[in-house]
């Protein structure tokens, strides 16, 4: 181990991918620094410089709580051996001159961030940090165990000495131990390192031969690394629900057994992360244990737009939101859908149902205003079941703007009739049939539907019927003489003059022509 710990780094900036941008740059320890913390906000980075004691703090300035502005107010006076550097973009330099005149020592534009320029402004800072100058040229850095691991399973090319892994971790057995604090409301960054640490005890106390390391992949997840002379499942799996007795919120992660560091990588990826979307199907699920994962999921079939898209014009509401709450049921119990791509659809369903509504000329304003409140929640949602229970809410405001203008416009009665006729259309039906079965005269209702729609019940039939021997003909190789009794005609003839009156063509014509395009 090297024989000084070098100069002490903190990264403050809202934006994860830029902490981990930073953190990726360079080889820090190879420089001389070592990056012992990083925060998203003014406020969590007074708590870790409290228990950090950096010497430098590297800080963006717009950030949401407390910004890099008042941070270096703030630090320079209650520590005025720290020196900050401020992270800023082209507009922010109104800002920037406030935080020299507070004390900052540099400043660096992000969209020229690069590992030289970074470099540069560091030694600057440490030039002006009198405990770092004595016996500089012969100091070196405690390589940051924690750091490598980042960068490792970050998929970062990583130059390590094994002799020093070897010296970190000299056992045989590897194990990674996930906490998943995402469903702890009201947590901070105290309660988190709090819990860890007492995780950190338990999991020592099981063996006299075990080395741990703790490194955070985001402000919700700590993931234990867990080096030991014999495999400690057993304890573990014991710890774990001791732990839970206390902390019922969380989720334990436990990997299976590996034998070499080298794999950490993998089994982070493809295990821990696939857990972690697991829970975000399940969160009942408070141990999750490798080998219990389905090793299959079912295929979920791909959402039919057009078929929901047809129904919610032709007003059949009802089968519409059936198939999407049976979709809905089934896209939810499969954790392989990315957690991404799965509140997408639901954002996408219901700017869709939106947009359909409005071209059907509803009331939609109200529901205009609110989808975007819906967006933002189910965006935030830590479960498939708080988005599910977003799109519910959203989809009982809908049914509420249908039943709206169903009640005051009285159209339901008619459309219920076209509803019948597109579903029944195969079958001998007449006008005297359909006016049977809702309870109209012959008559009334032949004059009712004229009134209600451009054609008349017998165009309007035929119209249906012809439009899906269409598809017939096209989709597949059924002869033209069975495709007539499929959509509803006995009399193959009439069937065949009815097509060409409305297509123009024969139905073999029509057929050739197609498969000549």
């Amino acid at each position: 181990m090297r024989s000084s710990e070098g100069c002490r780094v903190v990264i403050v900036d809202d934006e994860q991918l830029i902490r981990q941008g930073i953190k990726h740059y360079m080889q820090w320890e190879q420089e001389g620094f070592q990056i012992v913390g990083e925060a998203s906000n003014g406020q969590e980075a007074l708590e870790l410089i409290e228990k950090t004691k950096p010497h430098i703090v590297l800080t963006d300035i717009v950030m949401p709580i407390m910004d890099g502005e008042e941070l270096t107010r703030i630090v320079k006076s209650k520590y005025p051996h720290i020196e900050v550097i401020i992270l800023s973009s082209y507009g922010d330099f109104d800002y920037v001159r406030s935080t020299f005149q507070n004390g900052a020592v540099d400043y660096i534009l992000k969209p020229k961030l690069d590992t030289e320029s970074l470099l540069t402004v560091l030694k600057t800072a440490v030039s002006r940090i009198p405990s770092l100058q004595g016996g500089k040229d012969e100091a070196t850095v405690d390589v940051n165990i924690g750091h490598i691991i980042e960068k490792f399973i970050s998929g970062y090319d990583t130059q390590y000495d094994e002799n020093l892994i070897l010296e970190a971790f000299p056992y045989s057995s590897f194990r990674l131990v996930a906490i998943d604090y995402r469903l702890i409301e009201g947590k901070s960054l105290e309660d988190i390192h709090s819990i860890n640490s007492e995780i950190q005890v338990l999991i020592t106390s099981c063996s006299k031969e075990v080395k741990l390391e703790i490194f955070e992949i985001d402000d919700n997840v700590s993931v234990f690394l867990i080096n030991s002379s014999r495999d400690l499942f057993t304890g573990i799996s014991e710890l774990a629900s001791k732990i839970l007795e206390r902390h019922s919120q969380l989720s334990i992660l436990i990997s299976e057994a590996f034998m070499s560091f080298s794999q950490i990588w993998m089994k982070y990826n493809e295990v821990i992360k696939k857990m972690l979307q697991y829970r975000f199907y399940f969160p009942e699920a408070t141990i999750v244990v490798e080998k219990n994962l389905l090793k299959e999921t079912p295929k979920i079939a791909s959402f039919n737009l057009d078929k929901f898209t047809n129904d919610f014009k032709h007003e059949r509401f009802d089968l519409a939101f059936s198939y999407l709450e049976e979709h809905v049921t089934e896209l939810s119990s499969s954790f392989t859908t990315d957690i991404f791509e799965y509140k997408s659809f639901f954002g996408n369903v219901i700017f869709t149902i939106s947009v359909l509504l409005s071209n059907l000329e509803y009331d939609v304003k109200n529901l205009e205003n609110e989808k975007f409140s819906f967006f933002n929640k189910i965006d935030s949602a830590k479960t498939a079941s708080g988005v599910v229970h977003q799109l519910k809410l959203f989809l009982t405001k809908a049914k509420e703007v249908i039943t709206t203008k169903k009640t005051q416009s009285g159209f339901s009665s008619f459309q219920l009739i076209l509803d019948y006729i597109e579903d029944h259309y195969a079958e001998p039906l007449s006008l005297s049939d359909v006016a049977t079965t809702f309870h109209f005269n012959p008559s009334y209702l032949s004059s009712y539907f004229a009134t209600h729609n451009k054609e008349g019940f017998n165009e309007y039939l035929n119209k249906i019927r012809i439009e899906e021997a269409v598809k017939l003909l096209l989709n597949t190789t059924t002869p033209i003489s069975e495709i007539s009794g499929l959509v509803g005609y006995s009399d193959h003839s009439y069937f065949c003059k009815v097509f060409k009156k409305q297509k123009g063509l024969s139905p073999s014509q029509y057929r050739r022509n197609q498969k000549l395009k």
